[in-house]
């Protein structure tokens, strides 16, 4: 397919300028007087930009829904073990980043070239409020810098704005950048990838949400008008035609989304991409190994197919085999989870696959991974081509239902077929288990729970469930609990391997299942954990003028 071809900055000016005259300095550099000159020099500067959006990492293990053994220092950070760091790469990096677009920005107000360039100025601006809604929703208020500073710069020294304060520094950029921004229906083949309207509008909704729901749970003020703007942006972003819900591969099509299938496909609103040849990840092997694997707190959230908690389902087959609990559930689950003796693509091909507690499908849950293996052979060496996308319609259309009914304290059933509903058909759920005021009225829900269990499943290993426990101020209960697996006492799973010992082996509570991080050794403090603490050289440097985060 066609890609945006997004190299580092330094190497493209060098190749833009071919110019033989030798007043124009050195032949292996390139002055900044002699750049910036032309729209599409500001295009090869906008490019170095795409290296900050996030990647395949294990980005759950900071969560209650993941364990494993990918990142120690995310799963410290999951049982509230972590301690403030000297340095942080995620401070560096999105200052790092803010830089870079505050230079652009300046370079365009000098260069005189108006509107000729109003596309990369959007780009920059985009990609300052992305810097900023990943430092915000970590540490809280964090200095504003909008200027490019250098080391003798007063501005080196400024205090933390508020947070909220950050939240409407970065909508305010990302309303400048909407209108300089192209469609996605106007980006040329060879321009696929590059930041749109709809990428704008994605990230303004994302951070309006989170701030109206923070201000509303942590009382910290109205959340009126920040849920308003989530309604409005995700409204806009709908009302564009420019996305829908990916179905392209019929019943499989949540599977698929995720991979190589999913990849340029309207459900895509902005990814960080990879390329034959250039640019891979080895993130399907990582998953073979469970780097990252899912804990029954997910599991037990998936709705039997008549659209009712296993709680409550007589549908819900129970734990004593290994297949039994994914039976009559939501799809989304058997795309989630591998379902024990399924099919998945190795070195040698399809394979039925049985996670278990010794061998190489060894997992400390009992459970595996499927969402996000791809199924080609150049993933099962080392070469991972497809992309990681970080905004998608189906998280807009999440966004609009739960920003309706945390505004409103009511969600028409208007407004839930064309969000939640949507989803759920996609993933094969029944029509008579569409989420509707009746359904929950006679089924004794609660409307809340399920929009929150909806956006758990359908986004589950993305990234989101960590932050949204925090936004909610769940977290407090929610992350203290012990992380468990399987249910193997009296099971199959215990029958099937007579070398495992319960007590011995594994840990067991006294249900049965597996205990893969015991509640004795997790704790999220209040109101520590809430925020994380900002890097303590970040402090020492600040001259009094960084405060650190309460509890730390």
């Amino acid at each position: 397919m066609n890609r945006l071809t997004v190299a580092y900055t330094g190497a493209l000016l060098l190749l833009a300028l071919g110019c033989k005259d030798l007043t124009l300095g050195p032949k292996d550099q390139v002055s900044d007087a002699s750049f910036w000159k032309s729209p599409d020099q500001f295009r090869l500067a906008a490019n170095d930009f795409y290296f900050a959006l996030r990647g395949p990492n294990y980005i759950e293990l900071n969560s209650d829904i993941a364990t494993g053994s990918g990142s120690s220092e995310m799963t410290s950070i999951s049982n509230g073990s972590y301690l403030p760091a000297a340095n942080s790469d995620l401070w560096n990096n999105s200052y790092a980043g803010i830089r870079a677009t505050n230079y652009l920005l300046a370079k365009a107000t000098q260069s005189g070239l108006g509107s000729q360039i109003d596309r990369w100025v959007g780009e920059a601006l985009f990609f300052r409020a992305y810097h900023y809604w990943n430092l915000v929703k970590a540490y809280g208020g964090v200095p504003l810098i909008t200027t490019v500073l250098d080391v003798s710069s007063p501005e080196v020294y400024t205090a933390r704005s508020t947070q909220q304060q950050v939240i409407d520094f970065i909508i305010a950029d990302l309303d400048n950048a909407i209108p300089k921004l192209l469609k996605q229906s106007e980006l040329s083949a060879a321009e696929m990838g590059r930041v749109t309207q709809g990428a704008a509008l994605a990230l303004k909704a994302r951070a309006a949400l989170y701030q109206g729901t923070w201000l509303k749970y942590h009382a910290e003020g109205s959340p009126t008008a920040m849920l308003a703007d989530a309604i409005a942006a995700a409204d806009q972003l709908i009302a564009s035609n420019q996305y829908r819900v990916f179905t392209d591969s019929g019943a499989l099509s949540y599977k698929h989304l995720f991979i190589l299938g999913g990849d340029d496909s309207r459900e895509v609103i902005l990814a960080r991409r990879y390329y034959v040849g250039r640019a891979t990840h080895n993130w399907t092997r990582e998953l073979w190994f469970n780097y990252m694997i899912p804990t029954k707190k997910l599991a037990d959230m998936y709705l039997a197919t008549d659209g009712l908690p296993i709680t409550s389902s007589p549908l819900f087959k129970g734990y004593d085999s290994l297949t039994s609990e994914f039976q009559n559930r939501d799809p989304r689950m058997a795309m989630t989870f591998v379902v024990p003796g399924s099919d998945v693509f190795k070195e040698s091909g399809f394979k039925p696959e049985f996670p278990g507690f010794k061998g190489s499908s060894a997992t400390r849950t009992g459970y595996e991974l499927r969402k996000f293996l791809d199924e080609t052979v150049e993933a099962t060496q080392f070469k991972g081509q497809y992309d990681f996308k970080e905004f998608r319609y189906g998280e807009v259309l999440l966004i609009l239902a739960e920003a309706v009914f945390e505004r409103d304290g009511a969600i028409s059933d208007a407004d839930l077929n064309r969000t939640i509903n949507l989803l759920r058909a996609r993933a094969g759920m029944p029509d008579t288990t569409n989420l509707t005021n009746g359904f929950v009225a006679a089924h004794g829900l609660d409307m809340l729970t399920e929009i929150r269990r909806e956006r758990t499943v359908e986004l589950a290993f993305e990234g989101y469930r960590r932050d949204d426990l925090r936004r909610w101020k769940t977290a407090e209960t929610e992350m203290p609990q012990a992380l468990r697996g399987v249910k193997f006492v009296g099971t199959e799973y215990q029958q099937r391997d007579t070398s495992v010992h319960a007590g011995v082996d594994i840990q067991v509570d006294a249900g049965g299942f597996v205990v893969a991080e015991a509640a004795a050794v997790r704790q999220f403090i209040v109101p520590k954990h809430y925020l994380d603490p900002i890097p303590l050289q970040q402090i020492q440097l600040s001259k009094g003028t960084l405060t650190q985060n309460p509890g730390w």
